[in-house]
């Protein structure tokens, strides 16, 4: 599938926590002071980012949240070495009804993947997001070039506890899938986890009644 990169440039070292909780503060500090051309320069400037999605990433995601969740997720998937992308199928034209739960979803299962592909050392490592409207129902779906997920653990993985992570690791450690799948549930929906064709992971998320047209009743 073709895809259009968020960004692209040279990666940045992992493990630079406090630079990105700087980078946090300020872009907070700039929307307060309603300075958003300097927030959007700024945040351009910290991802490194090159190229947009092709119409702009704002007119494919209507939904206001989850478009800057993945301008932000851009500045980390950066700081990791890897290139996140928006899938060419990408087109979200209505607002959700409960916006946090559509951020819930696809922040955790960015963050599921970026850890992924960072671990697995895979060439060109990257993370791919689909997002789409099916009527009222939004679809979620992540990919990635990582290890994937054997076919003997693709329900565990959304178990709360499991993770690939050392148990060394902090509290917290196998939450963000569990989340992911609580969130479908309460929609009457599924999260499932399956081969992305080519090598690693492919998650897809169904979410029914989650989505509103723009102007209407949330």
């Amino acid at each position: 599938m073709d895809t259009h990169r968020i960004l692209a440039g040279p990666p940045r070292p992992h493990g630079h926590e406090h630079e990105y909780a700087n980078f946090l503060h300020t872009l907070a500090g700039l929307l307060e002071l309603e300075m958003y051309d300097r927030a959007r320069q700024f945040m351009d400037d910290v991802a490194g980012a090159r190229a947009r999605p092709a119409g702009g990433l704002t007119e494919r995601v209507r939904e206001p949240l989850v478009g800057a969740l993945l301008l932000g997720k851009s500045a980390v998937a950066a700081d990791r070495g890897v290139t996140l992308r928006i899938a060419e199928g990408t087109y979200l034209p209505h607002t959700a009804a409960a916006p946090r739960d559509l951020v819930t979803v696809v922040g955790n299962l960015v963050d599921n993947a970026l850890d992924a592909v960072a671990a697995h050392r895979a060439a060109d490592p990257f993370v791919e997001v689909e997002l789409r409207a099916e009527g009222r129902t939004a679809v979620v779906r992540v990919a990635d070039n990582g290890p994937g997920v054997p076919a003997g653990r693709r329900e565990s993985v959304f178990a709360e506890g499991w993770s690939t992570k050392p148990a060394a690791c902090p509290a917290g450690r196998g939450l963000g899938l569990a989340l992911v799948r609580r969130v479908a549930e309460r929609y009457d929906g599924e999260a499932t986890a399956c081969d992305r064709a080519g090598g690693g992971a492919e998650f897809t998320v169904v979410l029914p009644r989650a989505l509103v047209p723009d102007g209407g009743n949330r």
